[in-house]
């Protein structure tokens, strides 16, 4: 696309270029940087424990090490099942360091899930926390791992707490024998003391390397594995330092709530913390009151966070007690961002909220609004610099005038290499550095980008084209709503009919013929739903995410079970 094309540079803050310098170096000469010029600012804080960049630099020397020790070579796959804490940060740098792939891997996969991800990545290693051991040991032999590499939580926490925490899980009941020094399973600890602090030469040599195979469920089937690469992820983290240009190096702190196992918590916390010397405040899962408390305790000045965190904060009963005044940015992502949370969160926090895009594909942000400067309520803000980004027919490809509406498109450094071991299916979604989204959106005449829907998740009823998105924004703005999603349905007259599912605020009562007479004022009567589930929760992803084919499929199995029933 040429520069007169790319209509939407016109809105750009003056201090964001449309074009980025991006060092041909691998990710990990951004934490050796970060250490030289910062030692001995904190680069983590996790429950009371705090880490410099000198420190952490160490460790991951130790870790490459330790690594290496084991026979983890270039190419080889490693995969990380970690919270967010420090041993996250440190295997995952280790890994990029010595040449591996890391295989980022859910903790709260089942084992179906975890035995899929490990089999077709072909991990030999794996790091894992020891409240997951059972899992990992149950799938090993159906996998190709050779060596199990087991860390506690109480391994990073300061006196007393690492003295208190077995105690702890006494008192919960939970105990986990775990066969240390057998050959195959060790205690990362242990092997992190023998190893030596020295520095590692990365055989890196090629910013083309894959880094990381992030999995993605994508539109159907198993998930697979997006190839990413040190360029895509370098790109990425530069781009959002561009973004976000009033953040000053080595002046910031980050609360890590976004799991780094997500790639937008990869991304935007993790990776972007240590580019930018921010001390990552760290918390293993999002615990409403423990989030507040930490705010007001450590003050942070960056918040990437999705819709329900900021939801949940939001909803606190005690709320008012506790000090957000630090908050200075925060960044959406990973689900549509109601006007309404983002209003009222920039209220109680003094801070700006903007709303951004991306996938797993693009490492993963590609849009956002602009912080400082003009943002459009609804959108997802503007295309990232060197980012391309265009609407097309889906059925055509041809490519569509601002105002229509057709499939988002979009090319830059940050697009993956291709999806591990699927050409088919990458040759389908990558063509000519083209990466097709499945989102269906708009771009206005100032180069404003909107999310319609997912391609899939869009609604046909009696012929119109329904997108939940805008249903749910409706639903959000009635004051008794916490959380609402939409589906479409089967219908035997309208082929699909629109259902919600809410839940409601603390307190509220509210009912279906209230919600109708609600939504019939705001939305045209084929957008209305005809059918709404009360709920006292909604099934999301680990970043909090309404997971809207969990509740499709259980519609679709409840018509089953139905249909069963009545003989049909």
């Amino acid at each position: 696309m040429t520069e007169k094309e790319k209509i939407w540079l016109r809105q750009y803050p003056k201090a964001v270029p449309a074009n980025l310098d991006y060092p041909d170096k691998p990710l990990t000469d951004f934490l050796a940087r970060s250490a030289a010029d910062f030692p001995d600012k904190e680069a983590i804080i996790f429950m009371g424990k705090r880490i410099t960049f000198r420190e952490l630099l160490e460790e991951v020397c130790r870790c490459a090490n330790m690594f290496k020790d084991l026979g983890i070579k270039q190419g080889d796959r490693v995969s990380v099942m970690l919270p967010n804490c420090p041993q996250a940060v440190i295997a995952y740098y280790a890994a990029l360091w010595v040449g591996a792939i890391v295989v980022q891997t859910n903790p709260m996969y089942v084992e179906r899930e975890l035995e899929h991800q490990l089999v077709d990545s072909k991990a030999e290693t794996i790091v894992c926390l020891d409240m997951v051991y059972p899992k990992v040991a149950k799938v090993k032999d159906r996998t190709q791992l050779k060596r199990v590499i087991v860390t506690s939580i109480k391994d990073y926490l300061p006196f007393p707490k690492n003295w208190l925490y077995p105690l702890k899980l006494m008192k919960d009941g939970i105990k986990v024998q775990i066969p240390y020094d057998t050959g195959e399973v060790h205690r990362f600890s242990s092997l992190l003391k023998k190893a030596l602090p020295t520095p590692v030469d990365s055989p890196v040599k090629s910013m083309d390397d894959v880094a990381l195979l992030q999995y993605t469920g994508g539109t159907t089937g198993l998930a697979k594995a997006a190839m990413l690469t040190h360029r895509n992820l370098v790109a990425n983290v530069v781009q959002c330092s561009a973004w976000m240009y009033k953040s000053e190096r080595g002046q910031e702190k980050m609360l890590g709530i976004v799991p780094f196992f997500h790639v937008y918590g990869m991304t935007t916390v993790m990776n972007y913390a240590i580019y930018q010397a921010a001390t990552m405040v760290l918390l293993p899962r999002f615990e409403p009151e423990d989030v507040l408390k930490t705010i007001s305790r450590e003050r942070p000045t960056l918040f990437p966070g999705a819709p329900t965190i900021y939801i949940g904060l939001l909803n606190h009963p005690n709320l008012e007690r506790y000090d957000l005044s630090s908050i200075k940015t925060c960044l959406s992502g990973s689900a549509p961002l109601p006007l309404m949370v983002q209003e009222k969160f920039e209220q109680v926090s003094g801070g700006r909220l903007v709303e951004g895009y991306g996938l797993t594909e693009s490492s993963p942000v590609t849009h956002a609004n602009p912080i400082w400067e003009r943002r459009k309520n609804g959108s997802i803000g503007l295309p990232w610099p060197d980012t391309d980004c265009r609407i097309v027919d889906p059925a055509t490809g041809e490519e569509l005038p601002p105002g229509e509406v057709g499939e988002i498109q979009v090319r830059g450094p940050q697009v993956m290499k291709g999806y591990w071991n699927r050409e088919e299916e990458t040759a389908q979604v990558l063509r000519d550095g083209w990466l097709s989204t499945g989102d269906i959106g708009t771009m206005d005449d100032e180069g404003y980008f909107y999310i319609m829907d997912r391609k899939k998740d869009m609604i046909i009823a009696s012929g119109y084209n329904i997108y939940p998105r805008e249903v749910e924004e409706v639903l959000y703005q009635h004051p008794a709503v916490k959380e609402a999603a939409v589906i479409g349905v089967p219908d035997p007259y309208r082929g699909e009919t629109v259902k919600a599912f809410i839940v409601l605020k603390q307190g509220e009562e509210v009912g279906e013929a209230d919600m109708n007479t609600y939504c019939r004022e705001k939305l045209a009567s084929y957008k209305v739903p005809r059918l709404y589930e009360f709920r006292e929760e909604l099934p999301k992803t680990t970043v909090g995410k309404i997971l809207r084919r969990v509740l499709a499929d259980e519609e679709r199995k409840k018509a089953a079970h139905s249909n069963t029933k009545n003989g049909s």
